[in-house]
């Protein structure tokens, strides 16, 4: 897939990082248009998760420049000022919602109060106006009615679903998720993928850190394939079918093998 950077609404490119000697990124440059699903894939220790991090800042890169909507940053032209760095790294955080691998849920809040912590507490709106969109949120992930459960008696799979819905409580441009399925039991793996095909159907700007080729090849529009830091493979879902590289043909065949 190509893709015009000055039209997409996120833009990364040469983003490089190192741990020590160990360099996870080698220079990664992809664009993201609005309204579209990228997922990445590669076998453990690619880089794959690295990247998603850099989009939300939650990583920071060593050099490389990431563009969300307005809201950039050049990793190696940071302010050296604390003050300007932290506003600079906030207005690209702003514009992403992030879904992680374990739910990271306030345990001693509720469904509801789990949701509208962000809106309210970092983004200032009305705690009225935050919980009817909570509980519009919740009904779209199919959690109608369990505003006043605690996350102790919620299922894993309806935890996750409560963190995909509290990302999107923050009306983020792209909603980030890393590994969504990986910390559930199988049985409970489809109920948390059939609300992310929802949100594919609907529009959302996603991009994806996945294991589940099937999943993947039913909502991407654009597959990122990294290997040893470097995005050895990119295209549309037919990657999946048909690769055109070695490497990914066999990450394919181990996963699928796997089941």
């Amino acid at each position: 897939m190509t893709t015009d950077p000055a039209a997409s609404l996120v833009e990364v490119a040469g983003l490089a990082k190192s741990f020590g000697d160990h360099h996870v990124l080698r220079g990664v440059d992809f664009t993201v248009e609005r309204g579209t699903a990228t997922v990445l894939l590669g076998p453990s220790g690619s880089g794959k998760t690295t990247v998603l991090r850099s989009l939300n800042v939650l990583e920071t890169p060593d050099r490389g420049r990431v563009r969300i909507g307005d809201a950039a940053v050049d990793f190696a032209a940071l302010p050296r000022s604390k003050a300007e760095r932290r506003r600079t790294v906030k207005a690209l955080r702003a514009r992403s919602g992030m879904v992680f691998q374990a739910h990271n849920l306030f345990p001693h809040k509720t469904v509801l109060g789990n949701l509208v912590e962000g809106p309210v507490q970092v983004q200032g709106r009305r705690r009225e106006e935050a919980e009817a969109d909570a509980r519009a949120l919740l009904a779209q992930v199919g959690l109608a009615g369990r505003e006043h459960a605690y996350p102790a008696q919620l299922s894993g799979g309806q935890q996750q679903r409560v963190g995909i819905a509290r990302a999107l409580a923050l009306k983020p441009e792209v909603l980030l998720l890393d590994e969504p399925t990986s910390a559930l039991d199988p049985e409970l793996v489809g109920e948390v993928l059939a609300v992310i095909r929802d949100l594919a159907a609907e529009g959302w700007t996603l991009v994806i850190v996945t294991h589940e080729v099937r999943f993947a090849r039913d909502v991407a529009d654009q597959v990122l394939f990294l290997d040893q830091g470097v995005i050895a493979e990119r295209g549309g879902p037919e990657v999946l079918v048909d690769p055109g590289e070695e490497r990914t043909r066999r990450f394919l065949a181990r996963v699928l093998e796997a089941g």
